[in-house]
């Protein structure tokens, strides 16, 4: 509870007693405060974006993620301040026995969460919700630990010297929204690019021990009688090897969280400026498996039958021109590309690095048929959405493929809107279609549904299908916490024109014989559009 405090009289003394005896003249005591202050504002904002950044890699939708985490944080940060002011009164230990904990829990927390998504995460039952219960935990200590900082530089900064309350609050919190900003960047643009999440945030704790250890054992030492202080220097000093002994095996920890939720067949894994990309298999006659951010995006066991589905049905028609939005693997290029009387394919990845991963891996470039040496294709690393935004006015395309992520997922969810399809409609030639990959059905119909709403919302007429026997194996990432049996097992798709009907369900009558998909197939293949329709997702009002 909040105690109630009675103005305290003109003239009575601080609660805070007399001037700590300091080793330096108090303006340099209250800079080093301050500087303090700076830089337990960037670790902890560190933290938080740890925990967010990692929580949407593993669990998916980073904007219930964000929201969990930013909540708790910040109501567990309102508890620690009140805890806190029990330890007002022994202000230089306190605080240093909270900025070791914060370290210490700080800095493991991503190798803690990712553990326990690795080697539980694909048990199903109560297990699967493992990662989401250990967020919650490590928001909420964080969070108090954060919440305690305050408080305790209050009272130390007040012992230096006396000042007004409002002017010592004004220069406490200046610090440390200066410190958050730098937090804020340095995560994104240094951290995570050069060390990772998982060293990035030993790092972080790192910094975060020997700046508070180093401010009160070295500033406010003779507030400490010579037993805390020892306690204390022990305590930095073990949290210091911890993240020390974690950093130095990380490399190793990785490999074997790697192996625990990919398998033991595990070739390639590098994090591109975009996103994880991990292929497993492609040699011995093992079958490739391609994973993007935890997510099996190609399967080598069925993956031709996906892209045969995806592509073929919507060459029914000219096709000279063809645009792939997505699809830096290659293999929808692949599929185009059989069929005769294509001048110009167009991919647009957003993932540079994927791209290249695909032209020189041997085995992802044999899946792939080596398509991008073929002078009719043309890359270009963007995102999909703006691409189209410059380029639709002025394209006309045949076919437009859309080969991108399952809606639902955050970071795809504006490339399934009706802006979007709007620009893609733009970029059709009279007569062109325009094909989508929406997601399973029997797995997620809402969001497949719902795509197709978008569609018609956009100004075209579209025609569902889908395909069955999809590896029902289990999959990495975020859809893995789902557990086995609700892996989705089809693939949905769209076929959509401008007119009063989606078009025709059909394959193209001098194309090449697909391998796993005949005109019966998909003929029974296609879907019956729901009476009751649900509305369009748009940028402002997502639906996925």
């Amino acid at each position: 509870m909040i105690d109630p405090h009675a103005p305290a009289p003109p003239g009575a003394p601080p609660p805070w007693g007399a001037p700590a005896p300091l080793p330096v003249r108090p303006g340099t005591g209250r800079f080093l405060v301050l500087a303090c202050v700076f830089v337990c504002a960037a670790c902890g904002l560190v933290y938080e974006l740890e925990l967010v950044a990692l929580a949407s890699y593993l669990i998916g939708d980073s904007v219930t993620q964000a929201s969990v985490v930013l909540s708790v944080m910040v109501f567990a940060m309102g508890v620690g301040s009140l805890a806190a002011k029990r330890l007002r009164w022994h202000a230089a230990a306190g605080f240093g026995a909270v900025e070791a904990a914060l370290a210490l829990v700080g800095g493991c927390s991503a190798l803690a969460l990712y553990a326990v998504f690795a080697w539980t995460g694909g048990w199903g039952g109560l297990w699967s919700a493992g990662p989401r219960c250990l967020l919650v935990a490590f928001s909420l200590a964080i969070g108090l630990l954060i919440g305690a900082e305050v408080p305790l530089l209050m009272e130390l900064i007040q012992r230096i010297r006396r000042q007004d309350a409002g002017g010592a609050v004004a220069d406490l919190f200046a610090a440390d929204y200066v410190g958050a900003l730098v937090g804020g960047l340095a995560f994104p643009f240094l951290l995570l690019p050069f060390l990772g999440q998982l060293t990035g945030t030993l790092l972080t704790g790192t910094v975060n021990v020997v700046a508070g250890g180093a401010l009160v054992l070295g500033l406010f030492r003779r507030d400490l009688s010579r037993r805390a202080r020892w306690t204390l220097l022990v305590a930095n000093v073990t949290v210091l090897g911890v993240l020390a002994s974690a950093a130095a095996h990380v490399d190793d920890f990785e490999r074997a969280a790697r192996h625990a939720v990919y398998g033991d067949d595990v070739r390639v894994a590098l994090q591109t400026d975009v996103q994880e990309v991990v292929l497993t298999g492609g040699t011995h006659g093992r079958p490739l498996d391609l994973f993007l951010d935890g997510r099996l995006r190609v399967g080598g066991r069925d993956e031709r039958r996906y892209h045969e589905a995806l592509v073929h049905p919507a060459m029914s028609g000219p096709h000279a021109r063809v645009l792939i939005l997505g699809g830096g693997d290659g293999m929808a290029a692949r599929e185009v590309l059989r069929h005769p009387g294509v001048d110009r394919v167009d991919v647009v990845e957003l993932d540079a690095g994927l791209v290249r991963l695909a032209r020189q891996d041997p085995a992802l470039s044999a899946l792939n048929g080596r398509v991008y040496d073929d002078p009719h294709v043309h890359v270009a690393s963007a995102d999909a959405f703006c691409w189209l935004r410059r380029t639709a006015p002025h394209a006309a395309y045949d076919v437009v493929i859309a080969d991108l992520p399952d809606p639902g997922i955050t970071a795809s969810t504006k490339l399934y809107s009706e802006e979007f399809y709007g620009l893609a409609r733009r970029a059709l030639a009279p007569g062109g279609r325009l094909v989508v990959h929406a997601g399973p059905v029997r797995a997620r119909p809402r969001d497949f549904w719902t795509v197709a709403a978008t569609i018609r919302a956009a100004g075209l007429a579209a025609t569902p299908y889908r395909v069955l026997g999809r590896d029902p194996g289990l999959t990495a990432g975020p859809d893995r916490s789902a557990g086995e049996s609700r892996a989705p097992h089809d693939w949905g798709f769209l076929l959509a024109a401008e007119g009063p009907r989606g078009p025709r369900l059909r394959l193209p009558a001098d194309g090449p014989k697909p391998r796993t998909l005949t005109r019966r197939d998909l003929r029974a293949d296609a879907l019956e559009t729901p009476s009751a329709h649900l509305p369009a997702s748009t940028l402002v009002d997502p639906r996925y």
